[in-house]
């Protein structure tokens, strides 16, 4: 018996509200029946069909109210549910199911968050929250979606060396709105709303006049306009802008660098090389890997070795720039004493091939890419029921559809990077080749493991570096946070051992691509979870650089690209073989032209852009198990404390770091 709700009925049991997702076509027309059924296996004899009379259901993003009639049952263990094809539109993303029973007062949740096919009853229980079980009663169900998921979710390697990404963008990752993550039309809207493009025709005119296309509206001129020329501020880039996991304690003088104590004595204090690497003060960046690597349009990049002192007021200054790894006559060690443009044109050398390490690496590599394979080994081994799935889910937000619109519009055959970079695309894509190689999720994924490799995580060390000073405790609460999620589910080790899907999602991590695998290395367990702690800090990896580590890359990139002399990614012509004394006409000629500087300000705004909710405030709540939401709003507490703190440093920094202020961190890599 269909039992249809119309507002003359007198009496109604139970109220029942349906979230449809926010997603593309996520909508239907088709007509929507439910059935209650208890723990003891007593059900509801009745068929309720949801359907307001004169109105539309089920639109997307919206949530529908039902009042109905059934039987009331002393507890509701779950409910099936199921729709026909009619309508027009009969595909149908759901997201929740709540039901009140109006005589016992209680409301039960069942999370769907899933595509529901037509004809097809599915049976979710009251918070769907479970491990994998041979006693799950809907084990079918489960294991059937999980053989569709391995279906639409496949991993390939767009050429080889590189991370696996998605092979097809699954319906279920499209963009909630187009229009708001479509970069080619905030581009246009930049340039219209800018009234700057006037000013981005002709020449040069001296290194002041770079300073004046700027609006105070929407392209406003970065910080890093007003100090770029410092070496104050460029030691300050290495510990507080976009990549800021590269410099290391210096305790060997790197066998290439062709530097000496009669060169240093000068800029260290008086103080020998040794001498500083004894008092731990001396650090170095080695861009080695950058050697031959191919750029576009005839243009180059080096592979520059340089060395940087921590003086007497705690600051980090630069001692020595060898932009080639062979010592030689074309090659020497330049030095802050060099004659001014000659040293500045030096810097800007260096950054050019930092800057392009960073947005190959740092930034695509280590986050978009990485995390892009790990999310879809998550979608193909993890029922939605999963507890582990429900932890991770947020921090994949449309992850997989701006990786597949970026690669699509920046980083194509011509596209920005071919323009706008030295290095262009095959360069971008032979960085990440061959720093994927090095790369282990146990030490380069794991902050404080990171941090000691490089020998800075003494807070005594290397005195103003902002990103190790905000993100150890945030990777701290996080792991926290992990942990007390995951005690909840596994009790005993056995528990994780025995855990089919997530010991398949431990496999598919470490599997190769060329096998439909991420290959990850350094995967704690490598490749089957033994323990709390090895699941723990895998998981504390993947949301930590899904989160913070993408947020302190990417958002301060408008501060950094936004002056091109600041962090140039393009240089023309050839880099100085002598000490020879330049001119400002020589920097301005190295600079990218007028065009190529207007196009790379709008683009890095754009990336620079949050647009997703903050840390800890999901966009979806697929967490809804009550013990499981008293530890994510613990989480919410740690962070907001934190945050305070951080704000309150901020007012007594110079510079100022906002980027891992937990306010500014997006859950995703969503930009």
């Amino acid at each position: 018996m269909h039992l249809t709700y119309f507002p003359s009925m007198a009496f109604t049991t139970h109220t029942v509200w349906v979230t449809t997702g926010d997603k593309k076509n996520a909508g239907t027309d088709a007509n929507v029946s439910v059935r209650f059924h208890s723990g003891d296996g007593s059900t509801s004899t009745d068929v309720i069909k949801l359907d307001n009379f004169f109105r539309n259901d089920f639109e997307r993003g919206r949530q529908d109210s039902f009042s109905v009639t059934a039987t009331v049952l002393d507890h509701i263990d779950h409910i099936e549910l199921w729709r026909d094809s009619a309508g027009v539109y009969d595909e149908w993303h759901l997201n929740t199911v709540e039901v009140l029973c109006r005589k016992s007062g209680r409301k039960y949740i069942f999370p769907f968050y899933r595509w529901i096919k037509a004809d097809y009853h599915y049976r979710i229980r009251h918070l769907d929250t479970s491990l994998p079980s041979d006693s799950d009663p809907f084990k079918d169900q489960r294991e059937m979606e999980l053989v569709e998921m391995k279906k639409l979710y496949e991993i390939e390697a767009q050429s080889p060396g590189m991370p696996g990404q998605v092979k097809c963008l699954p319906p279920d990752e499209n963009f909630s709105d187009d229009y708001k993550w479509d970069i080619q039309s905030k581009k246009i809207t930049l340039k219209l709303t800018s009234k700057i493009q006037e000013y981005f025709t002709g020449e040069w005119n001296n290194l002041d006049d770079l300073k004046n296309v700027y609006t105070k509206e929407s392209l406003f001129l970065p910080n890093s306009a007003l100090h770029w020329q410092e070496d104050e501020y460029f030691g300050s880039q290495r510990l507080t802008k976009v990549n800021h996991s590269v410099i290391r304690l210096c305790t060997v003088i790197p066998p290439n660098l062709a530097v000496t104590d009669d060169m240093a004595k000068p800029l260290i204090e008086g103080l020998t090389l040794q001498q500083a690497m004894d008092a731990k003060r001396l650090f170095f960046i080695d861009y080695k890997i950058l050697e031959d690597i191919p750029c576009s349009g005839g243009r180059m990049i080096c592979a520059p070795i340089a060395l940087f002192f921590v003086n007497k007021d705690q600051k980090l200054m630069p001692v020595a720039i060898q932009l080639k790894q062979k010592p030689g006559q074309d090659n020497p060690v330049f030095l802050p004493t060099d004659p001014e443009y000659t040293w500045l044109t030096a810097k800007l050398w260096f950054n050019n091939a930092d800057c392009s390490f960073h947005q190959s690496f740092t930034h695509l590599g280590a986050t978009h890419l990485m995390m892009e394979g790990v999310a879809v080994v998550t979608n193909r081994n993890l029922s939605r029921s999963h507890p582990v799935f429900k932890l991770l889910a947020p921090h994949s937000l449309y992850l997989l559809a701006i990786n597949t619109r970026a690669l699509g519009k920046l980083v194509s055959p011509g596209g920005w990077v071919d323009k706008a970079m030295s290095i262009g695309r095959l360069g971008m894509f032979e960085i990440v080749t061959r720093q994927c190689g090095n790369w282990r999720m146990d030490v380069d994924g794991t902050l404080p493991n990171d941090l000691e490799r490089r020998g800075v995580l003494d807070e005594t060390v290397l005195p103003g570096y902002h990103y190790r000073e905000d993100a150890l405790p945030l990777y701290n609460i996080l792991s926290k946070y992990v942990n007390n999620y995951l005690v909840l589910y596994y009790d005993s080790p056995k528990k994780i051992q025995t855990d089919k899907e997530v010991q398949g999602w431990a496999q598919e991590l470490v599997k190769p691509v060329s096998e439909g695998g991420c290959g990850m290395q350094g995967i704690p367990g490598n490749g089957t979870f033994e323990t709390l702690d090895q699941l723990g800090k895998c998981l504390t990896s993947v949301i930590f650089t899904c989160s913070v580590a993408h947020a302190a890359t990417n958002f301060a990139q408008y501060d950094q690209y936004g002056f091109p002399p600041a962090y140039p990614a393009a240089m023309n012509g050839r880099p100085p073989t002598d000490k020879s004394p330049l001119k400002e006409e020589c920097v301005l000629a190295a600079l990218p032209d007028k065009p190529t500087t207007l196009d790379t300000m709008i683009i890095t705004k754009i990336l620079s852009d949050k647009g997703t909710n903050s840390l800890g405030d999901f966009e979806i709540s697929y967490i809804v198990d009550p013990k499981a939401v008293e530890v994510v709003e613990e989480f919410r507490y740690e962070l907001k404390k934190l945050s305070l703190a951080i704000k309150e440093k901020n007012n007594h920094r110079n510079p100022t770091y906002p980027w891992l202020d937990p306010d500014e961190i997006p859950n995703a890599i969503s930009i």
